[in-house]
């Protein structure tokens, strides 16, 4: 089993920045597949940003160039650092993670947390 807990999350100006981190325990090292979902109100949950153990990071169109996802292994740890942050990026960040390899779809993720809100005022 593995648990994952967010933070960093936050109220913050467009064009400002903020650093989500998800904390894993239990059986985190079994991990393949890290990923962000982001869901606004109203609307369906999306894919953010993800990145396998290989390296490999995909990318919403809407937050290249702007987010980027990374890993810290020894402290069980992934990051999200947004910049450029516009009021459209306003949701409930969620982190996944799935011990399986080339998992792509929401479904496919076997645990989640609880989730991060993040609001951008214009």
């Amino acid at each position: 089993q593995v648990q994952l807990v967010e933070s960093g999350g936050g109220l913050v100006q467009a064009g400002g920045s903020l650093r989500l981190s998800c904390v894993a325990s239990g059986s985190s090292g079994s991990i393949n597949v890290v990923a962000w979902y982001r869901q606004a109100p109203g609307k369906q949950r999306e894919l953010v940003a993800r990145l396998t153990s290989g390296g490999n990071t995909n990318y919403a169109d809407s937050v290249k160039g702007r987010f980027t996802i990374s890993r810290d292994n020894a402290k069980n740890t992934v990051y999200l650092q947004m910049n450029s942050l516009k009021p459209e990026d306003t949701a409930v960040y969620y982190c996944a993670a799935s011990t399986r390899v080339g998992v792509r779809q929401a479904l496919e993720y076997d645990y989640w947390g609880q989730g991060t809100q993040v609001a951008v005022s214009s």
